[in-house]
């Protein structure tokens, strides 16, 4: 292992060792800042991290993004580099991520063969879907123009280092929704006195699951997910309220809007047959992802020049990506690189056993690399300013 790929390594399991929530990436937030300034790049500090390296005369600029956050889960990893914060984790390669980049961070500062100008994006809070719109609001990309923006996603169980992504729809929107049943409770020995919430709410679990299957076509993409199922009732007591809550993904806002009105439908039909009421509230966290085919171009482009193996117009992800913020914005791609099919590396994403595959470090950067000298192509002698 040269140093380059031992120095990523040590940095990357320092991410690890210490994960910070979202909008609380403080120490991270040092680590990466004070590593942009010692590899010579302009450095700016609000709710994340940017830092900015220009080259020659040309105009150009492109952005690249990692996210920093980790996720509010216990890691039960035996490595000796596990997360020393209890009840947080790096569960989702967010490590790896903000590693690869300052990677490439660094060796485009020490051969900057590209003309225009790279500006790295280090985001907070990708997980709740907040990060990149706080970074909006602060006028990122009024202050720090591009014509383009990337984001890599490690994907566990993909051969280490495939590149896959597709143009259009990448990842789905995320809706978080919440439907409260009003009914009557009583004695748990006199059902028929009352209106029994459990009852109501067990009928609105299954009823839902009939959206995707029956009210849309198969290959929508659509997932409806109830993820929690609260009363008010005890041992000998029958709920007269109840609260499910849940989300559902969509690749389109067409989708979106459909399964929205239908869940209304279901839940307040299903809850009137009963005599009582149900309201159905939504809160769309994630918009979907959608990629831009001049960009798309140029991460296959990339990949083939890396020696990546190239999977192209992949099938969309299921899950969402809060990068969609940036893309809505500005031409953009999110790709997916793989993090390995076997062993520690082939776990699922946010299980509390997952880590990074440090194997993909020098990948990812070199990826970044490949990308910006075909964004920022250096111009040839005898080409005119």
């Amino acid at each position: 292992m040269g140093d380059f790929e031992s120095r990523m390594m040590r940095l990357r399991r320092d991410l690890h060792r210490y994960p910070e929530l979202g909008f609380r990436e403080d120490r991270t937030k040092q680590v990466v800042a004070a590593f942009l300034r010692d590899i010579g790049l302009e450095v700016h500090e609000g709710v994340g991290v940017v830092g900015v390296l220009r080259n020659g005369t040309g105009n150009g600029a492109i952005a690249l993004r990692a996210d920093m956050d980790a996720l509010p889960i216990t890691e039960t990893s035996i490595h000796d580099y596990v997360s020393e914060t209890i009840g947080v984790m790096h569960a989702c390669g967010h490590d790896g991520h903000t590693t690869m980049l300052l990677g490439a961070a660094e060796r485009l500062a020490a051969s900057p063969d590209f003309d225009g100008t790279v500006v790295f994006l280090f985001q907070p809070n990708e997980e709740h879907g907040l990060g990149a719109q706080a970074m909006l609001d602060e006028g990122v990309l009024e202050r720090f123009p591009v014509e383009e923006v990337y984001a890599i996603h490690n994907l566990p169980g993909a051969p280490v280092g495939q590149v896959s992504t597709r143009a259009g729809i990448i990842c789905n929107s995320e809706t978080l929704f919440e439907i409260e049943i009003k009914g009557q409770g009583g004695h748990a020995s006199m059902p028929q006195t009352g209106v029994d919430a459990i009852t109501v709410g067990a009928e609105i679990v299954t009823a839902l699951q009939t959206i995707v299957s029956r009210k849309l076509a198969p290959a929508a993409g659509v997932v409806v997910s109830v993820t929690e199922f609260v009363t008010d009732g005890q041992r000998n007591v029958l709920p007269g309220n109840a609260t499910l809550k849940g989300d559902f993904r969509a690749r389109s806002p067409e989708d979106r809007g459909t399964v929205e009105r239908l869940m209304r439908q279901v839940a307040q039909g299903v809850a009137a047959a009963h005599g009582i009421s149900a309201n159905v509230t939504f809160d769309t966290q994630f918009v979907e992802t959608i990629n831009a085919p001049g960009p798309v171009e140029a991460v296959y482009r990339a990949a083939e020049a890396a020696g990546c193996d190239l999977v192209r117009d992949r099938t969309p992800m299921s899950f969402s990506e809060d990068f969609a913020q940036f893309s809505a914005r500005v031409p953009g791609c999110f790709l997916l690189l793989g993090n390995g099919d076997a062993g520690a590396h082939g776990q699922p994403l946010h299980s509390s056993d997952y880590d990074f595959n440090d194997a993909l470090l020098p990948i990812g950067a070199e990826f970044w690399v490949r990308l910006v000298r075909d964004r920022l192509p250096l111009r040839q002698e005898h080409e005119c300013p």
